[in-house]
């Protein structure tokens, strides 16, 4: 089957894209909009500052951007190497349903094994059915871990 996506690293032009998307991410997985200029210097920081992440993004054949996935790293001291968690992503329900889940998985999947990575990770929401289902498909295996928050209040 050939895809009718080019997936590449992002650039800042796609700024504006990767914060709406994720806001739109967090709307749809929480059920709350984040703080837009929260939002804003988060993916600033990523796409370009000091965070230790990696963004790229989906196009379709008329070069409109059509989805997002980053990735952050976590060194692991007892083995020796990078975790890299899938931090962010993101297709709008209009392009969903097409493979390009599946398309963007593989890629940062490939991504990491050529990087060296110890293992690819993520977090979903347990209710998110669908998510999980699409993760399942590309390899992903439920974790015997359980993620937990020590939450501070925000002002």
């Amino acid at each position: 089957m050939q895809s009718h996506y080019h997936i590449r690293e992002a650039r800042d032009s796609d700024f504006d894209v990767l914060v709406a998307f994720t806001i739109q991410e967090a709307t749809e997985t929480e059920g709350e909009s984040p703080d837009p200029q929260a939002v804003a210097v988060g993916v600033g920081e990523g796409l370009g500052g000091s965070a230790p992440a990696t963004y790229w993004v989906a196009e379709s054949e008329d070069g409109a951007v059509v989805g997002s996935i980053s990735v952050v790293t976590e060194w692991s001291n007892f083995r020796g190497g990078d975790y890299w968690w899938v931090q962010s992503f993101y297709i709008p329900p209009e392009h969903r349903g097409k493979g390009l889940a599946e398309l963007l998985l593989a890629f940062v999947t490939n991504n990491a094994r050529e990087n060296g990575a110890i293992e690819l990770r993520l977090y979903v929401l347990q209710a998110n059915q669908r998510a999980i289902a699409a993760y399942r498909r590309s390899g992903f295996e439920i974790a015997p871990y359980t993620v937990m928050v020590h939450p501070f209040e925000t002002n």
